[in-house]
């Protein structure tokens, strides 16, 4: 099954279980009305930065509507694309690997993620800025580093293409 109509199923899916509106995710989420409409037939192709924060706004990893790990699914940003490698799930978070590309020259602004969330950045090759927006960490190859990700954060590539491995912990929601 195409992407597009797998995520838009599943967005349908998520946001039917927790009662919410069309217009009530698009407010929560920052998309625009139309755009998840567009979403959730499977008639738009969704960016990174805009599954972010629809999943963010469900309180789900973005993983949740990717699809099985299987499938390999990659989704693009302004800055990065990135392909779900590994999803594994206890009952304390649901922790997802991502094998990333940071294109040259672009900035990646990610909006908070659910409280409680953390990154783990390992560079393969290239030089990155990641992290919290108010202090990105500059990181090379065989460098790592880790923040956590539910204040804004940013990735950028300043001096060329960056191949990375990133791991986004999320943790389960209370009751």
């Amino acid at each position: 099954m195409e992407l597009a109509v797998r995520v838009g199923l599943r967005l349908r899916e998520l946001r039917g279980r927790r009662g919410l509106s069309l217009s009530e995710l698009a407010r929560r989420s920052g998309v625009g009305k139309g755009t998840l409409s567009e979403l959730e037939s499977g008639r738009r192709n969704p960016t990174l930065e805009t599954l972010y924060a629809l999943t963010t706004a469900l309180g789900e990893p973005l993983g949740s509507v990717l699809g099985p790990v299987a499938e390999r699914s990659e989704v693009s940003g302004r800055a990065v694309d990135a392909v779900l490698i590994d999803r594994f799930e206890d009952g304390a978070a649901t922790t997802e690997t991502y094998r990333l590309r940071i294109r040259a020259g672009a900035v990646q602004e990610s909006p908070p993620h659910v409280p409680g969330t953390t990154e783990r950045l390992i560079v393969l090759s290239g030089t990155a800025r990641a992290g919290a927006a108010s202090a990105p960490l500059e990181l090379g190859p065989g460098e790592h580093g880790c923040w956590t990700s539910d204040v804004p954060h940013v990735y950028s590539a300043p001096h060329g293409d960056v191949e990375a491995v990133l791991v986004v912990r999320y943790p389960v929601p209370g009751p």
